[in-house]
């Protein structure tokens, strides 16, 4: 019964992928003329997704190259590279390099072949930086998450700044990868605490809103509290006088009692004041912050575990998505770069800009999600 020419010891598990074809044909044509290995620009041992295959590679590359006359005399050169190679991959075994010599369709496509391996690594490669991003993310042992989560978004940026100078653009070349909308639940009880006290404690102090534009409604995790944010810096904008009936005068205006919400919910809500406004609206942002690292993390990891994108697509694709993480980035630097007066005047007793753990919100307050 005849063979399939592809079918060797090394391939009896899943079906293989395009990129172990490449990677035989690659072989097989260095195997036959190892002086292409001149033609094939830089590829490394590491970016061969088969083991067995990168190892061979690498003796390939290490073992001196015999003269055309030499290697068509006899199996000499083969039989030393197979020997460099097997310490590393046991399986390897003479037939299989015969193999890799016949299943190679055009020995001088070989740059060709080398550009696919090179193609299929770094998409591997885009992977591991945007799942990285995601587990730093959503790290909540980390003891200061921004600045290691913004970290990991450079790293993935100039490993995108690399792939861009490795492959040609094609302009307007986007993924066709569709993303579902997948974004972190960041709705817990902490983050809904924070959130009430970021707009109590901006009720009682209005004035600081001001100061306060780095924080958008898009920001908090839930849409009441993002209107009754709203509420609050049209207020300010206006030069309206700001409490807590005129916020639930503003609040009807917009709908918010349509909804359900009762007006003494929503005045029990802005009374509990505690801490100052600049601390918790940092809280929320850097909650905004680390979702849209996950966020942007979660499209990349789409596009790249598409094999129908092309490095050009992945590359704009990636680079698009952490667009809004810099917008949001950009906006954490604004609010963290303020730093609060020295003194201020205040209708309550003084605060400072650390508040004090998110218990301590008003039990009534806690009922409006």
């Amino acid at each position: 019964m005849p063979t399939d020419p592809y079918e060797d010891d090394l391939t009896d598990l899943p079906p293989a992928r395009p990129v172990h074809y490449a990677e035989q044909a690659l072989l097989g044509a260095l195997l036959l003329d190892p002086h292409r290995l001149d033609d094939i620009g830089d590829l490394d041992a590491g970016q061969f997704d088969n083991h067995a295959h990168g190892a061979l590679f690498q003796a390939v590359r290490t073992v001196p190259s015999p003269t055309p006359e030499i290697h068509r005399s006899g199996p000499g050169w083969l039989n030393t590279v197979l020997d460099a190679a097997r310490p590393h991959a046991p399986g390897l075994t003479a037939s299989y390099l015969h193999t890799l010599i016949q299943v190679c369709p055009w020995p001088r496509h070989a740059p060709t072949y080398a550009r696919m391996i090179r193609a299929d690594h770094a998409r591997r490669t885009l992977l591991i930086h945007a799942e990285r991003l995601a587990q730093t993310a959503t790290d909540t042992t980390l003891p200061n998450p921004v600045a290691t989560t913004v970290g990991q978004a450079d790293t993935l940026v100039q490993f995108l700044d690399t792939l861009a100078g490795q492959f040609a653009s094609h302009p307007g070349s986007l993924p066709h990868t569709s993303v579902s909308d997948t974004a972190v639940v960041r709705s817990s009880e902490e983050a809904l605490d924070e959130e009430r006290l970021l707009l109590a404690t901006a009720t009682a102090h209005p004035a600081e809103l001001k100061n306060m534009r780095w924080l958008q409604p898009d920001d908090f995790t839930l849409p009441l509290h993002a209107t009754v944010w709203q509420c609050l810096t049209a207020l300010v904008h206006n030069g309206e006088p700001v409490d807590q009936v005129t916020v639930l005068w503003e609040a009807q205006h917009r709908g918010l009692l349509a909804d359900g919400l009762a007006p003494s919910e929503l005045i029990a809500l802005l009374s509990a004041s505690v801490g100052s406004p600049e601390y918790w609206g940092e809280r929320v942002l850097q909650r905004a912050l680390l979702a849209s690292a996950f966020d942007v993390a979660t499209r990349i990891t789409a596009y790249a575990q598409d094999p129908a994108n092309t490095p050009h697509q992945l590359i704009t694709g990636s680079r698009r998505a952490l667009a809004d993480l810099t917008a949001v980035r950009t906006r954490w630097q604004r609010s963290t770069a303020l730093t609060p007066p020295p003194s201020r005047v205040s209708r309550g007793p003084a605060v400072s800009r650390a508040g004090p753990p998110p218990r301590a919100v008003a039990p009534s307050a806690r009922a409006l999600r």
